[in-house]
């Protein structure tokens, strides 16, 4: 569903609205990791982009635009759900359902100049955190596991292993 924003005339999608208010949010309040769909819905309300008379933002804010919930029938990546109801901005490398492969952040095109810095602003604070220089950049403990069983099958085929594991079965 799109919103006309009366000062500009300029069509705006609800997935757009919803990634702004949350990156406002997120520049707002640096301390914070996430936010409840509440704070975000209230945000955008502040800003101008919730529709008083329908529920498509928080929609968006729920589902639409969650990388880790199922796509239905939204597919963006714009957020991630960190638990139960809270919300923060999608960064690369979250985990994603299949069938998530729509847009992480709006393109500029679409949305008012004045929110272009915010654009700038998550591609710093990306780069920033691939290359290690934000405070979350610790591996994911799973796949730290990754490649750790190997040892287990060095000195023998598979099949062997199983076999001598199987000896004096009955």
């Amino acid at each position: 569903m799109t919103m006309v924003i009366a000062e500009t005339e300029k069509k705006f999608l609800a997935a757009d609205r919803v990634w702004i208010a949350t990156a406002l949010l997120h520049k707002e309040n640096p301390g914070r990791e996430d936010f409840t769909e509440s704070e975000i819905i209230a945000r955008g309300r502040r800003a101008g982009f919730v529709e008083e008379k329908s529920n498509t933002f928080s929609v968006h804010t729920n589902q639409h635009c969650v990388a880790n919930r199922r796509p239905n029938p939204g597919n963006h990546r714009m957020l991630f759900e960190t638990r139960k109801g809270r919300r923060r901005l999608y960064r690369e490398g979250d985990a994603c359902c299949p069938g998530r492969t729509g847009r992480v952040t709006p393109r500029p095109e679409d949305i008012p100049s004045k929110y272009h810095s915010l654009l700038a602003w998550y591609r710093k604070r990306s780069n920033a955190r691939s290359s290690g220089g934000g405070k979350d950049t610790q591996p994911d403990p799973l796949l730290a596991l990754k490649g750790s069983g190997r040892q287990l099958w060095k000195d023998e085929h598979a099949d062997e292993y199983v076999r001598r594991l199987r000896e004096g079965w009955e």
